[in-house]
Formats: structure tokens, C-alpha cells, sequence
């Protein structure tokens, strides 16, 4: 079902054309974490734009232990990339409110540091910020709102975990960047530890529909319905006030 060259072929002339009525000449600038996502995403904007086009901002909260598999990338792609250190900005936020953070609001608060840290160096370097989700995240609702849910262009969120690892290694890039266990980078955990069910049961479900666990499918259509907001515009209510121009 997944044609991996024709899927690569299109997506890479996707991006040209945004770049093209959005942006002509602007930069691509991409968050890399040093896992599979954003290393296909840096990779699919090389091709469609060159890698004097794509800057990598490599974002770390004090010390990342898996730092290195983020240069690996940046260096295989040769592209130019800033290393951007959050802790302080991240700490001294938290520090600043004055109640007791909830755990999910105080997990919450990277990612959306990160995103304001991608459209500072977007600004400053005529850029356009890729979103790296992918459809089974997004599926589920596996990201943060206003954090990596977001970006001004996203080249895979149709695409799903395993359709990645087929178009990762399509695309040359290292075994260990593309097969990495996706780890969240917040708590810990695998992004399978926290979803309760694997990727590889969740992209079958995806695109056949169907599951051997009724309990995981429950789950499963659980999260999808309740993140749904997540994938639509802000709501906007409309006075029906007629306007002067269209």
C-alpha cells in the first residue's frame, strides 16, 4: 500500500511548492531532537530545497544524554544548526509561577519553550518553522498543543511510524536515527510506555482497521475523539457582520 518513492517524490515537491507560494528563498528551519521525525523531515527539506536552505536548532534542557544522535544528523545532512540550551528559560519560567504547577502543565512547558525558541531563529533567519508530527501521533494526540503540534508547514503528518521507518531508510539516513526507540524527551518514558499500546498495533489500526484487543481499540478511538481540537483551528465565533471587502 505504501509506495515509499512515489510518497518521497511528492512530499519533496510538496515542500518546494510551499516554500514557493509561502516563502520564496526563506530558510526551513527544523527542531532536532536526534529521532527519526525530525531527522526525516531535516532530510526531505535538504532535497527539496538544498542543505544551504535548512538550519537545524538542536534544543537541549541542561544535559541531553542522546545529544550526540542529534549531531549525528545535522552532521550527515551538513546543514548549519545552533545549539539553543533551554534550562534557564524553562526553569526560570516555572520558577516564575506562583502556584504549584500541575504535572501535566509543568510537562507541557518544554515543548512550547522550544517551539518560541524555533520562531526566534525562524525570525531572525527568514525562516519557516516544519512541523515534525507524524499521523499516528497526531492521531492520538501524542503532542503537546502550541508546542511540536504546531509550525508553519508540515511535510509528514499523514504519514504514519512505520510509513516513516520505510522513508527514513529510503532516504539513506542512519539506521540507529531512524529505528531509535522514541523516547519523549520529557518524562522518560517511550512513547509506547506512555500510549499504553505500540505503533506498530495503532498504524494497522490506522490504515485497515483492524485490532486483536478490543480494550486497546476503546482506548485507542478514546484518544482520538478527545484530541481532535488539537488538528482544527481555533474556533471563532462569527457575528455575520458583513464586511466591505472579501
Amino acid at each position: 500500500m505504501f509506495d515509499v518513492k512515489k510518497v518521497k517524490d511528492e512530499c519533496v515537491q510538496w515542500i518546494r511548492d510551499f516554500f514557493e507560494e509561502n516563502g520564496k528563498g526563506c530558510n526551513a528551519i527544523v527542531g532536532i531532537s536526534g529521532g527519526k521525525d525530525s531527522s526525516i523531515v531535516a532530510a526531505l527539506c535538504v532535497e527539496a530545497l538544498g542543505k544551504d536552505r535548512v538550519i537545524g536548532v538542536l534544543m537541549p534542557y541542561g544535559e541531553q544524554a542522546d545529544i550526540d544522535m542529534a549531531k549525528l544528523l545535522v552532521s550527515h545532512l551538513g546543514i548549519k544548526h545552533y545549539i539553543i540550551n533551554v534550562k534557564d528559560a524553562i526553569d526560570g519560567l516555572k520558577a516564575a509561577v506562583p502556584f504549584e504547577l500541575s504535572a501535566q502543565s509543568a510537562t507541557n512547558i518544554p515543548p512550547r519553550v522550544r517551539m518560541t525558541t524555533l520562531y526566534a531563529v525562524a525570525q531572525s533567519h527568514n525562516g519557516r518553522v516544519a512541523n515534525t508530527c507524524n499521523l499516528s501521533e497526531d492521531w492520538v494526540g501524542y503532542s503537546t498543543r502550541y508546542g511540536d503540534s504546531v509550525g508553519d508547514f508540515s511535510p509528514c503528518s499523514n504519514i504514519t511510524v512505520q510509513e516513516m521507518k520505510e522513508l527514513g531508510a529510503f532516504l539513506g539516513l542512519p539506521d540507529v536515527l531512524v529505528n531509535k526507540v522514541p523516547i519523549d524527551g520529557l518524562c522518560g518514558k517511550t512513547d509506547e510506555d506512555n500510549l499504553g499500546f505500540t505503533y506498530a498495533v495503532l498504524d494497522r489500526y490506522i490504515r485497515t482497521g483492524e485490532i486483536d484487543n478490543p480494550e486497546t481499540k476503546e482506548r485507542i478511538d478514546r484518544l482520538h475523539k478527545i484530541n481532535q481540537f488539537k488538528l482544527r483551528l481555533m474556533p471563532i465565533f462569527d457575528p455575520k457582520i458583513p464586511t466591505a471587502i472579501e
